[in-house]
């Protein structure tokens, strides 16, 4: 199994805010640079509806993808998604973990594996997932405080 690469962050706002902006991947393309299209395939028979499955394109740079995750989600506190489907990429498995802190701030962890079909480097592999994570940090905050 491959290392898992993890980042936090802090954002002025309750999980629920926060995981109402994760669990709405059809907006991905407005705020999440990489991501150019989201299509909800399933959702859960639940209150929320959250997504159950759904098929990302993305361009990121060197990576260049249609791919299709699967999710789980355990209520406001994590999000949890795994690969079922791809053309370069053959493990994208990751999470999200919401933590509620003081003063309405949580602590959002962002946790990934990334495999590509062609051979990398573990180091360079790890790089790249930190990469990614941090912009998506970044993103994910803008968003929810704006």
């Amino acid at each position: 199994m491959a290392e898992r690469t993890s980042s936090k962050i802090a954002i002025a706002a309750e999980p629920a805010a926060i995981m109402a902006v994760i669990a709405d991947l059809e907006a991905y393309p407005e705020w999440a640079g990489s991501v150019k299209e989201v299509e909800v395939l399933s959702v859960y028979d639940d209150a929320d509806e959250r997504p159950a499955e759904a098929r990302f394109v993305v361009d990121a740079g060197p990576v260049k993808d249609t791919y299709t995750l699967e999710y789980t989600w355990d209520a406001d506190r994590e999000v949890r998604w795994t690969l079922t489907e791809a053309g370069m990429l053959t493990a994208m498995d990751g999470a999200y973990r919401l933590a509620p802190g003081a003063d309405g701030v949580t602590d959002v962890e962002y946790e990934l594996v990334l495999e590509l079909r062609i051979p990398m480097i573990g180091l360079l592999r790890r790089k790249a997932e930190k990469a990614i994570i941090d912009i998506a940090l970044k993103e994910l905050k803008k968003r929810v405080e704006a």
